[in-house]
């Protein structure tokens, strides 16, 4: 697993997540709200944006069904360098997310966010 910088704080997201047993559906949740987040369509608050990219740093280890070591690389790549080409990558990854992701999974999902991390 990959672990923060010893001269960092764990934040409470990234310690929430080394706990759970993400299910691949949640892995691809998890990079689908990212891929939100990076497009610029999350409403979430700035908060609940952070807690979701700490989590997403320990989920990107753990397998899901829809996203390959590419839609990961761009990711990486978008959260340091805000390029037309990047955010074009960003912005059809999150189209195919929300396309392939039923929205009752995606509803759970959440769920799960707001009763282990906001409730």
């Amino acid at each position: 697993m990959n672990m923060p910088s010893p001269h960092r704080k764990i934040h409470p997201g990234y310690e929430w997540a080394e706990q759970q047993n993400f299910s691949e559906s949640d892995v691809d949740c998890t990079t689908a709200v990212v891929l939100k987040i990076l497009d610029g369509k999350c409403k979430m608050s700035e908060g609940e944006k952070m807690f979701i990219m700490e989590i997403y740093d320990v989920a990107k280890y753990s397998p899901g069904k829809l996203f390959d070591v590419e839609t990961h690389n761009v990711i990486y790549k978008a959260r340091y360098d805000s390029n037309i080409r990047v955010k074009n990558h960003v912005h059809a990854r999150r189209l195919f997310a929300e396309k392939n992701i039923p929205k009752p999974v995606m509803k759970q999902y959440k769920d799960m966010l707001r009763d282990g991390l906001f409730g």
